[in-house]
Formats: structure tokens, C-alpha cells, sequence
């Protein structure tokens, strides 16, 4: 029987949570569980209600259910608004000086948690670890795990290290003095192959180190902030220039000031700032330089919902920037892909001379996924190329020559005294300004001819599930792991489903698509915003309309019994 246990940690902004639920997964992961967790965060330093929520299992888990085993309550507010989300053995760790339980509520594990806090850390900073030790000894879990682990974690701090195991030492022996009737059982193993507890946005990073990227610049907007904040004090050591632009127009010019010096580049922002940065992208697409964006989309227009979630800038990358160049839209749905979509945006970006972007949203980047190691593939040199005879000489060499392929030859400027010329206005072949007609017919036409070649390398939309069923789901980016785990239970109450999400969107991979939505009866797309734009992207290449669509807008990701609800009234249409 395959064991399973949720638990969620909530307070305000400023009482620990993130500390304790990266603790806590990082130690399930280490045990040998796959452990999903998301971050619930108001957009302020201090107060407000916040929380980290977790589900580990001994089987992989990718997304979040309503009901929970255990919450920790950090204040008043916590029991309030969860205490009904507890499944039928569920406990609350709660300070019972500092808050109160409804008499009905059997499962109240009340601790001093401040008071214990207080006086094994001479700190109330410490209550959230007295309330980790409350639960290792409530999951039955051998308190020397926790204590190594700590050891470990903190190895640069040994004075926190000891403080904060004295707390969950405390709390662990509370808990086994006053509730050695609740219990739920969690079997923490010695894992022996190596396992990473990680989000996507640090596979974001990850993938660029590994794509050989030499330079990112950013200013700061969640959630898109996490990748500046990783690379940052990494960057001695994985060889890379990493800059705190002053806004988001400085950021991308940078970057592209960069990649066209001879080193691969990469910007990451917002919708906000990504608004900052078209003007910015359309000057890529026509000098054909290279470019990596990051995109981390959270609910708008304007600030909107800084730290909430939504997948509503797909049709604003397409069409980003005044007029027409080809681009690369990727969208990863964990961390794995974020990791290789990553080195895959790099190689297509540097090959083809374009810009591309990569679409994650505060969902992925903010939530937590149990992965296996990383492989590192061999990243071809494929960056920069000139003939034999553009080499020695005996042609000019001309940065926007006109070729079969549409890539033009490429080097640094000024390698062996070779002039580059460059500029945001329309161009002849040698990069001289020009208003020509039928140069500016044969330009715009060369720069889309790559596209010919780029949709060879664009990925067909995964399909899982039943795949010769008439009934089709269809979504994209980070709700593949809730659609996954939907349809499979779908299909064990016996309906049979099929899945078709997209990780690689445009150039849209029109031939496959069509093919997979001729043997389907019936489609429903699911997204995260209002006017289906996925489906809208659909209907346009395949000429075909969604008899469905289940959209959510809130700010929230799907749980996973909230989609089961609504897939299930759509397929019984």
C-alpha cells in the first residue's frame, strides 16, 4: 500500500514557513519519498496569511490535493481558514497559549510552541522548528534523522544548527509526552540513489550554466526573481557575469549588447517587465542576434497579483514587438523540463540567430518537485560559422548574407579585423541601412525562412493516457502535472481519456497536432486564464473549435480534485 501524507504549514509572512517546508521536503526526499510542495504567498514582507503545503508519497506525485493529514498552525488565522481542508485523521499543530480549537475538533495537538521556542533558542523564531519536531514524532519518524539533517543544512551556521534542534528536540519529546495517541506512520528509509528537491526556476538556472551561458542580467520581479537570486552568488563559480540591471529595458539591452560581443546570454522578468522589453526584442529579431527570455508570468494587466499564478501571457509573447520575426515560444511543465527546455532554448536561439522565449509562471517556478539527477548533454559549438572562403578572403563577409537556410554567417566583432555593422533599422546584406523595396522583401522573407528548419526541431505535444481514445484533454506548461494525475484517475474509474500538453508551443507543430485531433470525438482545453488562449492558438493553425474548455483565473493553480470535478462534467457532455 502505497503511503501518503499532506501537510500543510500556515502564518503570516515572517513566522518561518518556506524554512520549515524546504526542511521538511528536502529530509522526505532524502528518505526516499516524492514530495510536490507549493508556496501561497500575499504580496507583502510582513503579516498577511501565507503557506507552504506539501504532499509526499512513496510513488511520484505531481500536484496538490485539498484535503490535509496535518497542518501546522503558526496563529489564529491558520486554524481558521484550514481547519475544514482536514481529512479524517487529521491533526493540528497549533500554540495552545497563543490560539484555540473548536471544541469539535478531536485531532488538536496544542504545544507551547513560543514558549518552548523561547526557551531551547532564546528566540520565538524557533516556534516553527518546536512544531517540525512535532511532527517527525507524530509520523514516527527517528528524531537522529532530523538532528543529522539539521547538522547539515545549517554546516555554515553551527550556532543555528544547535538552536534549532534543540526547538524540534523539544517539540519531538512534547509531543511523545502528551499525544502518543496520534499517529501517522511515515517510513523515512535511507535513499540510496541521489535526489534533488528543487523548483523550476533553479533548473532554469541549472540549464543555462549548462548551455554555457556567460552572461544574465534581470532586474528584480517576481516571480521571475528566483533566477537572479540563484545565479547571483554562484556566478565565480559557474564562469558567468550576472547583473542587477536598473529596470527591465536595461536588462534586456544588456544582454543583447552581450550576445552579440560572443557570449551566450539570457534575461528572465515578468509580464510587467517583459512589457518593458518588446521594443528591445523586435531590435533581436531584426539584427539577428541571439536571445534568451524568461518569462515568469503572474496574473495582470499591470501589477496585478505579484505573487499569484496564471498562464496569460502566451498570446502576448507571440505577438510581442512591432512587426514580423520568427521566435521560439517554450513552455516547461516541471523542473526536468525547465532544465533541458533551457539548453534546448540556447542551441536554438544561437543556431538560428533568434530570440526565444522561455514561459514559466509563479506555479512552477515557486513550487517544489522531487527530481532525479541531471544529465548534462554535450552542447555542439554551433554559435558562430564562416565559409572557407569568407575565411580566407576571397568573399566578403557579410553578417546578413542572404542562404539557403536563412542563418547568415556570424562572428564577435572584430574578429581578424572583420567588420560587424548592426542596427535597429532594415539592412542590406553587409548591415548598411537601407529602404529598398525588394531588399526589404528579400529580408523579411530570409529571416522567416528559418522557420523551414526550426519546426523540424520543435517537439510534437506529449500524449499520454489512453492514446486511442476519442476523448482528448489539452493543456500546456505547468498544469501537466495535475492533468496527468486527473486523467489517470480518469481512466481508473474507467473512462478512458487521452492527454496532449505542450511544452514546446510555437512553431506550432501544426501536422501532429492535426493528426492526433482527427481521431478525437471530443477535446476540452485546460488553462489558467480567461479567454483560452491555447485553444484560440488551436483553433487558428488546425481550423478545428475546442467542444470544451475548463479555465481557472484566480490566481490559484488547479488542485487536484477541482479539475477531477470539472473534467468529469466535461467528458460526460
Amino acid at each position: 500500500m502505497n503511503q501518503e501524507i499532506t501537510i500543510k504549514i500556515a502564518g503570516a509572512a515572517g513566522q518561518g514557513m518556506q524554512t520549515v517546508g524546504f526542511v521538511l521536503g528536502k529530509l522526505f526526499t532524502r528518505a526516499g519519498l516524492q514530495v510536490f510542495a507549493l508556496q501561497d504567498n500575499e504580496s507583502r514582507i510582513r503579516g498577511g496569511h501565507n503557506f507552504f503545503q506539501m504532499r509526499a508519497a512513496e510513488t511520484p506525485v505531481l500536484s496538490m490535493v485539498s484535503s490535509i493529514d496535518i497542518l501546522i498552525a503558526l496563529n489564529q488565522n491558520a486554524i481558521t481558514l484550514h481547519q475544514q481542508e482536514l481529512s479524517e485523521r487529521g491533526i493540528i499543530i497549533h500554540d495552545n497559549k497563543q490560539s484555540a480549537i473548536p471544541s469539535a475538533q478531536a485531532h488538536a495537538c496544542g504545544i507551547p510552541l513560543e514558549g518552548i521556542a523561547v526557551e531551547m533558542g532564546g528566540n520565538e523564531i524557533f516556534s516553527n522548528f518546536v512544531a517540525l519536531g512535532a511532527v517527525l514524532a507524530i509520523i514516527k519518524a527517528d528524531f537522529n534523522i532530523l538532528d543529522t539533517f539539521l547538522r547539515e543544512f545549517f554546516s555554515s551556521k553551527p550556532d543555528s544548527a544547535d538552536a534549532n534542534s534543540r526547538a524540534a528536540r523539544a517539540g519531538y519529546d512534547y509531543v511523545q509526552g502528551h499525544y502518543q495517541h496520534f499517529s501517522l506512520p511515515l517510513h523515512l528509509g535511507q535513499h540510496a540513489q541521489k535526489t534533488m528537491f528543487m523548483n523550476a526556476h533553479e533548473a532554469v538556472a541549472l540549464g543555462a550554466c549548462a548551455a554555457g551561458c556567460q552572461f544574465f542580467a534581470a532586474y528584480p520581479m517576481s516571480p521571475a526573481t528566483s533566477i537572479l537570486s540563484y545565479l547571483a552568488p554562484r556566478s565565480e563559480k559557474f564562469s558567468m557575469v550576472v547583473e542587477q540591471a536598473e529596470d527591465e529595458i536595461a536588462a534586456i539591452n544588456m544582454a543583447i549588447g552581450a550576445s552579440f560581443s560572443g557570449v551566450r546570454a539570457m534575461t528572465a522578468t515578468s509580464g510587467g517587465g517583459f512589457s518593458l522589453m518588446v521594443e528591445s526584442l523586435g531590435f533581436a529579431g531584426i539584427s539577428e542576434t541571439p536571445l534568451v527570455v524568461v518569462n515568469a508570468q503572474r496574473p495582470g494587466p499591470a501589477t496585478g497579483l505579484p505573487t499569484r499564478t496564471e498562464q496569460g501571457d502566451l498570446r502576448f509573447v507571440l505577438h510581442s514587438s512591432q512587426g514580423e520575426f520568427p521566435r521560439v515560444i517554450l513552455a516547461p511543465s516541471t523542473p526536468r523540463d525547465a532544465f533541458y527546455l533551457t539548453i534546448k532554448a540556447f542551441h536554438l536561439a544561437y543556431t538560428y540567430q533568434i530570440p526565444v522565449i522561455i514561459l514559466t509562471d509563479q506555479y512552477l517556478a515557486d513550487s517544489f518537485f522531487t527530481e532525479e539527477l541531471f544529465h548534462i548533454p554535450e552542447i555542439p559549438a554551433n554559435d558562430f560559422s564562416l565559409t572557407q572562403e569568407e575565411l580566407t578572403g576571397e568573399i566578403p563577409y557579410l553578417r546578413y548574407r542572404f542562404t539557403e537556410s536563412g542563418v547568415s554567417p556570424r562572428i564577435p566583432p572584430g574578429w581578424r579585423g572583420k567588420e560587424t555593422i548592426c542596427d535597429s533599422h532594415e539592412h542590406s546584406e553587409d548591415g548598411h541601412i537601407t529602404e529598398d523595396a525588394v531588399l526589404r522583401k528579400k529580408m523579411v522573407e530570409k529571416r522567416f525562412k528559418k522557420e523551414e528548419t526550426i519546426i523540424k526541431e520543435i517537439v510534437p505535444p506529449l500524449i499520454a493516457g489512453s492514446e486511442k481514445s476519442d476523448i482528448l484533454i489539452i493543456g500546456w506548461g505547468s498544469n501537466y502535472g495535475v492533468l496527468k494525475e486527473v486523467t489517470e484517475q480518469l481512466i481508473h474509474e474507467g473512462i478512458p481519456l487521452a492527454l496532449m500538453h505542450f511544452q514546446e508551443i510555437w512553431p506550432f507543430p501544426a501536422k501532429a497536432v492535426i493528426q492526433r485531433l482527427d481521431q478525437a470525438r471530443r477535446w476540452i482545453v485546460v488553462e489558467n486564464n480567461y479567454t483560452a488562449q491555447l485553444a484560440g492558438i488551436l483553433q487558428e493553425q488546425t481550423g478545428r473549435s475546442p467542444d470544451g474548455t475548463v479555465l481557472k483565473y484566480d490566481g490559484r493553480p488547479f488542485f487536484f480534485e477541482e479539475l477531477l470535478g470539472a473534467l468529469r462534467k466535461e467528458v460526460e457532455k
